[in-house]
């Protein structure tokens, strides 16, 4: 009992109050110097729906899908291996060695590397494959490229444990069956750790659509997403309703997603 008061002031004090501090927020008018007036107004969501706002929340929506997508199909296998291996706990403190180090850290890294003058221009000015460098930066798909390789690991993770679980009687009696492992893949291991692929869309889909650094380091002017246009609004144009309507469609929509996730473990449970 005291556990679940002490977990319920926590989720007061940390989740709920900001939440509600920040739609509060949004719902007054900007004031000229930066904060709000505490005066009602629709101002702030109004202008969500004007064409910059929307070209960026198109932009951060159809990133987000392909670096999660990208994400997906590049740990499944990886989980798959790591849970059949013999040094699974050696695999999966590979894994997690990225979290060690500081994630800006990490997309400087990849500054270093697709840079003009990174790692992959000049070897391949070096072998004559090309005269001048290639911009690899300040694009979507650098933005994306990063998104994946940030968020790898999130994705790993729980595609190993629903992988690790699984019976491996249930594999080796499809394949008894006559399954090929095309349709081994498709019609029983997939189905089976469902509740493992949408916990890892989640993890990576969601600080995708508001990651900040990541877009602002290597994805340029023309790459911005969400999380950019918060702290701008924030920073340059001094309006916090707009910032705060679009937090608070931020948080509504990643409450969304895991409410869908608790909604389809329960029915896997029961079922």
């Amino acid at each position: 009992m005291k556990y679940v008061s002490g977990y319920s002031i926590w989720l007061v004090l940390f989740f709920i109050v900001p939440v509600l501090i920040v739609l509060s927020f949004s719902f007054m008018e900007k004031s000229t110097y930066g904060g709000v007036e505490f005066s009602f107004s629709l101002e702030g969501y109004k202008s969500l729906f004007s064409i910059g706002y929307l070209k960026i929340l198109w932009r951060s929506i159809w990133i987000s899908l392909v670096a999660t997508l990208l994400t997906i199909l590049l740990a499944l296998p990886v989980a798959y291996y790591i849970a059949n291996s013999k040094i699974k706990d050696l695999l999966l403190l590979l894994v997690v060695i990225p979290f060690w180090t500081n994630s800006l850290i990490r997309i400087y890294a990849w500054i270093f590397v697709l840079g003009n003058n990174g790692i992959i221009n000049q070897l391949l000015r070096k072998i004559g494959l090309v005269n001048d460098y290639i911009q690899f930066l300040y694009n979507p798909y650098a933005v994306i490229l990063v998104i994946v390789y940030t968020y790898l690991p999130y994705a790993i993770i729980p595609l190993f444990a629903s992988i690790d679980r699984l019976e491996k009687s249930i594999l080796e009696a499809a394949f008894d069956l006559g399954c090929n492992k095309t349709k081994a893949f498709f019609k029983v291991l997939i189905p089976n750790i469902k509740s493992g692929l949408i916990t890892a869309t989640l993890f990576v889909f969601i600080p995708a659509l508001g990651s900040y650094a990541i877009p602002d380091l290597v994805g340029g002017v023309n790459s911005k997403m969400i999380g950019n246009e918060i702290v701008r609004q924030l920073t340059v144009a001094k309006n916090w309703p707009a910032a705060s309507a679009i937090s608070s469609i931020l948080t509504l929509a990643t409450l969304i997603g895991v409410l869908l996730f608790v909604k389809s473990t329960q029915k896997e449970v029961h079922t």
